[in-house]
């Protein structure tokens, strides 16, 4: 794995995030799907940590220092800085302290779980995100903001149907 496999996971990342938390319904920052359960803005604040995080590692290191916010559209715009100053320390690093296997298994992989956790309580909040088929996506390595490709490979139905 190297760096421009990680940026295009990144790329990825933002591409399905960016589409997840795009036009929320109002209260949904609010949202839990049960009691004791992170609100989606608690998710999507701890998505832009784990991104400064990875940033942090990939610059050779390993801190974790949490921001939480209680509003949406902060914990939304933080993320995608987040992720894109992620990327630029990502197209620089030389990898010496943390290899890419480690920068993807931590805050890589935590934030594709979050997203999918924010498209499934979206859809329990009645506000579902369409099946796209995220194979065809128009996704290039440094686009990691909320400007992404207007070309979608979306869908009706159930995708498990789909030939």
């Amino acid at each position: 794995m190297n760096n421009d496999l990680l940026r295009h996971t990144l790329a990825t990342l933002a591409y399905r995030a960016e589409k997840a938390l795009r036009d929320a319904p109002p209260a949904f920052g609010a949202f839990r799907l049960a009691e004791g359960s992170r609100t989606a803005v608690e998710i999507v604040s701890h998505m832009g940590d784990l991104m400064d995080w990875g940033e942090r590692m990939a610059r050779g290191e390993y801190s974790w220092e949490p921001k939480p916010t209680d509003y949406w559209a902060v914990a939304c715009d933080r993320f995608f800085a987040s992720i894109g100053s992620f990327d630029r320390a990502l197209a620089s690093s030389t990898f010496e302290k943390y290899p890419p296997g480690v920068i993807f298994q931590g805050p890589i992989a935590d934030a594709l779980t979050h997203v999918g956790q924010i498209s499934i309580m979206r859809g329990a909040a009645g506000a579902a995100v369409r099946p796209e088929s995220y194979a065809r996506a128009d996704i290039a390595v440094g686009r990691v903001g909320r400007e992404q490709s207007a070309t979608r490979r979306e869908f009706d139905g159930d995708a498990s149907k789909r030939k």
